[in-house]
């Protein structure tokens, strides 16, 4: 109940910004706004004033806009305060002004959070120490090893694995300088930056660093477990929270991406997990499966770890504003990816999330800290700003695609036609969300325990 309170909350403030930003837009426009309703349902309080009738409803989930004339297919009235009524330019921007919204709320969170909370992992401001060396990779051909220090990299002299990250930006493709050094000894050599302006947008420094075939030592301690996911491959092999992963086959474990890269090298076979519980060693059996996650496919054991440590920064105004834009332009290359990734039919939509896996989400951040959860909000806003621009008719992308059609035709489209295209979208979207609702629910551990 408390996660469904929390996921109320969220989702309302998104929807509530969203239509804020339409109902703002309209005003500007002097469009004749009839309603503006925080939560649906039936009312419960509110007032009118300047014909617009505020109110508050039963369900606080989101809120809504209802403009006169606004209704799809709606034939003009003749009135100069419908909507309709008002040049199409006003009205893309009616209908641009949602998702802007969107956009501008987690901008805003994420400037916050950079000013109060700005997490920094310590690894990669440290010294840059290799943890693990990927198979037929440029660093494998270079000879380095886990354990060695990249003392010199492209024209920066020991470089952390920030400065790692940005030179390979700047020389994608290309052949650099590299050094490191091994048992006390410094090696001189070069290494091939195989990554793409592609895997570049991510904007994932440690997958970066694994194009190039390196996991950077995230810590000098093992990696702990928090949360076992039933019926996947640690659960299997009765991987407990609070365990210690020491090392895997004897390859010392440091971190999670370390782990993963370790079992794609060994594609997926059994292997033996050394762990500590409670301070006593134990050797636990596993087998990884193979899954998706985030559009990729690997092999994977299923679990939550405690994550490395980090320290806080408070950056200033303009430092936290550019950080802000930079964490929410990758969040939005991301997305970018990963509807692409489905078009091109590389991504399952089974790895899409409802409102089931959007709460859970919530709840795990919640129970974290408010900065994750912050965090998480402005992933979210961004998600449904991009959502509502996707060009479907009945979303404000679609509403904008009409429009532009129009000025282009310099005419409406009939009205009939209209009312046809808005009705079978409808339909498609119905669709959409039980497919993704249905995913949630398959995901449950309930049904997880179910499946053969």
């Amino acid at each position: 109940m408390i996660t469904v309170l929390e996921l109320l909350v969220v989702l309302g403030i998104m929807v509530l910004v969203h239509e804020f930003g339409h109902y703002a837009a309209a005003k500007l426009c002097r469009v004749r706004v009839e309603t503006f309703a925080i939560g649906f349902g039936k009312r419960l309080i509110g007032f009118r004033r300047g014909g617009t009738d505020y109110q508050i409803n039963i369900l606080p989930l989101g809120g809504y806009v209802k403009m006169s004339g606004d209704a799809p297919g709606e034939a003009p009235s003749g009135d100069p305060g419908d909507f309709n009524a008002h040049p199409r330019w006003q009205r893309m921007l009616i209908a641009l002004a949602g998702p802007v919204a969107n956009f501008i709320l987690a901008l805003i969170i994420m400037t916050f959070v950079s000013m109060f909370h700005h997490e920094i992992d310590d690894y990669l401001s440290g010294a840059a120490m290799n943890d693990y060396t990927i198979q037929d990779t440029p660093a494998a051909k270079a000879g380095i090893l886990p354990g060695d220090r990249i003392v010199h990299y492209a024209d920066t002299e020991n470089p952390d694995w920030e400065a790692i990250a940005m030179r390979s930006l700047l020389n994608l493709n290309r052949v650099v300088p590299f050094s490191y050094e091994h048992d006390g000894k410094r090696v001189d050599t070069t290494i091939q930056v195989a990554a793409t302006e592609s895997d570049a947008s991510s904007g994932d420094i440690v997958s970066l660093l694994q194009h190039l075939g390196m996991v950077p030592r995230a810590q000098n301690m093992p990696v702990t477990v928090v949360e076992v996911v039933p019926d996947r491959p640690a659960a299997k092999a009765g991987l407990k929270p609070k365990d210690q992963i020491v090392s895997i086959d004897g390859v010392e474990v440091h971190s999670v991406p370390m782990l993963l890269a370790y079992m794609q090298d060994a594609k997926g076979k059994p292997a033996k997990l050394d762990i500590l519980r409670n301070g006593v060693p134990q050797t636990l059996a596993v087998t990884p499966e193979q899954s998706d996650a985030d559009g990729t496919k690997g092999y994977r054991l299923g679990f939550s770890y405690v994550r490395p440590p980090v320290h806080i920064d408070k950056l200033p105004l303009g430092a936290a504003v550019a950080e802000s834009a930079d964490s929410n332009m990758k969040s939005a290359l991301m997305i970018r990816d990963v509807l692409k990734g489905m078009a091109e039919r590389r991504v399952s939509p089974k790895q899409l999330q409802g409102p089931i896996g959007i709460g859970q989400q919530v709840g795990m951040a919640a129970r974290e800290s408010i900065w994750t959860l912050l965090r998480l909000m402005a992933m979210i806003s961004i998600n449904l700003g991009i959502f509502n621009l996707l060009p479907i008719p009945i979303l404000d992308g679609g509403m904008i695609l009409f429009l532009v059609i129009e000025s282009v035709i310099r005419r409406d489209i009939n009205q009939q036609l209209k009312e046809r295209v808005y009705q079978v979208a409808f339909v498609c979207l119905i669709v959409f969300a039980a497919m993704v609702i249905f995913n949630d629910v398959t995901k449950l551990p309930l049904f997880s325990k179910l499946k053969p």
